[in-house]
């Protein structure tokens, strides 16, 4: 059995998540119930769960705040959030679970099911990156992002992405310096992870980081030439977006 530390100021929320967990997840248990981040904390060493089910906007002590008095992450961490598309964003640049509410049954039967296949301990560096990106503006690009490779995560400077090329169910990174990262990620979700002011989709294949383009080459479509001297294809829907995008400069 997964053992389940479910936390919540709201006691609809913690009745709703157990009942969930009991008709749709039945290898899982609620072993603790706790309606304060203290009793949390409680019962996450008495029980020592596999996973923790943590709201974040709690009083006296929110979730971020639980999860520093813990000394020894050996659990999983499935944040439940009523945040903005936008707090998403953040959660996903950290590679960290997260449930939105009200909890979609499939949704968490996906996430059970990936406690059960990686068991992945959050690390103290994404909580970091996760707050450090909910406490940015919307349109900036946050300096760093987790990425899923292979069985852990690596780290790199977002301003260190050239661009990335979808492959397959994968999507290859391609790093300054001639490094590359396969990431266990398709390329459209990368796409809802960096989107926005520096990172633009030229080709259902490619994302690119336009701090990198060296230059566009007319002609018959018309293609964009990396830093590194990549060349990358641009689809002919998005040629002329993308012209406007470098006119505003």
């Amino acid at each position: 059995m997964i053992k389940c530390v479910l936390v919540d100021d709201e006691t609809n929320a913690l009745e709703m998540m157990e009942w969930l967990l009991k008709t749709y997840c039945p290898q899982a248990e609620a072993v603790a119930m706790c309606n304060t981040a203290e009793k949390g904390i409680e019962a996450i060493y008495r029980h020592r769960p596999d996973v923790v089910f943590l709201d974040i906007e709690m009083p006296r002590m929110n979730g971020f705040d639980m999860l520093e008095q813990v000394k020894n992450l050996s659990f999983e961490v499935v944040f439940c959030t009523a945040y903005d598309q936008f707090a998403i964003k953040a959660f996903k640049y950290a590679a960290l679970n997260y449930l939105l509410k009200p909890v979609d049954p499939d949704d968490l039967k996906a996430t059970i099911q990936r406690v059960e296949e990686k068991k992945a301990i959050p690390s103290r560096e994404q909580f970091a990156l996760l707050l450090q990106h909910i406490s940015q503006s919307p349109k900036s690009t946050p300096p760093r992002i987790a990425l899923t490779a292979g069985d852990g995560l690596i780290f790199v400077a977002t301003g260190d992405i050239i661009y990335c090329k979808a492959e397959s169910n994968y999507t290859n990174v391609v790093l300054t310096g001639g490094r590359k990262i396969m990431v266990s990620r398709v390329l459209k979700e990368l796409d809802e992870t960096l989107g926005g002011a520096d990172f633009y989709r030229v080709h259902s294949s490619f994302l690119i980081n336009i701090n990198h383009v060296k230059k566009f080459i007319r002609g018959e479509g018309g293609y964009i030439v990396m830093d590194n001297d990549d060349n990358i294809t641009i689809s002919r829907s998005r040629r002329q977006e993308f012209m406007e995008l470098f006119s505003k400069f």
